[in-house]
């Protein structure tokens, strides 16, 4: 993550996010269980994709450009493509299938480094190339990804998925911001990365994997279970919380 976000250069960039996908690995595949290796094998193949779009995009620039620094990035058709290649690497709509199903394989703990800490060089990324990216791609998926990831999130039982929805609403109005107002972007993300892991935390003491579970644990720790509601609102953006701030 850190060699990602403190990068100049575009083949270091893409060494961050490779290193930060092969690390992960292992902590989604922990469980040995067959969800979680299939869990595994979906995440590795859409990171090391999305990964080497934007090793072809920055190569792309850099052939007709002549420059590899990232906040250099001028060629249309390399916009293009790294827009897409952000898109993937976080879960916008229409890149956004995989994130659902990772995140249902893999353990709460797990689930929460995914939806937090592996989210921040994408979206570095994301806000250093911010003056370069596709707006009109861009708020195409941005507005897609809010409207997805608030209808899709209806139908779910599983809280893991509910969350992995909550966190494609999340990042589309991110990604519709970040052309106008950078810092608002990285406003948002903190506050999101904060309130998300939370509930993660939450749900991984409580054990609550599914809605029926999560039911009935206010017998079992009522003061958790009043901090967990105050939280998702917060999250939902309900005005005297933290969440309406962004």
């Amino acid at each position: 993550t850190t060699i990602t976000i403190s990068s100049n250069h575009w083949v270091m960039a893409w060494t961050g996010l490779e290193i930060n996908t092969l690390a992960i690995l292992p902590l989604i595949s922990k469980s040995h269980h067959p969800r979680a290796i299939e869990a595994a094998t979906k995440y590795f193949l859409v990171q090391a994709a999305a990964s080497a779009l934007v090793l072809f995009s920055s190569m792309t620039n850099a052939w007709h450009t002549g420059q590899w620094d990232i906040t250099q990035l001028t060629h249309p058709v390399s916009c293009l493509i790294l827009t897409s290649a952000i898109a993937m690497k976080l879960g916008l709509v229409p890149f956004h299938f995989w994130f659902p199903e990772v995140l249902q394989g893999s353990p709460l703990t797990t689930g929460l480094l995914l939806s937090t800490i592996m989210k921040l060089p994408p979206m570095a990324l994301l806000f250093m190339t911010s003056p370069s990216l596709n707006p009109t791609l861009l708020t195409t998926m941005a507005i897609l990804s809010t409207a997805l990831g608030g209808w899709m999130g209806l139908n779910q039982t599983q809280t893991r998925k509910i969350l992995a929805f909550s966190s494609i609403s999340h990042l589309g109005w991110m990604a519709i911001i970040v052309i106008y107002n950078p810092k608002l972007t990285l406003l948002n993300f903190y506050l999101y990365a904060l309130m998300t892991s939370t509930v993660f935390l939450t749900l991984n003491s409580i054990k609550a994997l599914k809605l029926s579970t999560l039911m009935t644990t206010w017998t079992k720790a009522p003061a958790l279970n009043t901090m967990l509601l105050l939280t998702l609102l917060s999250l939902a953006g309900l005005p005297p919380l933290t969440g309406f701030l962004p």
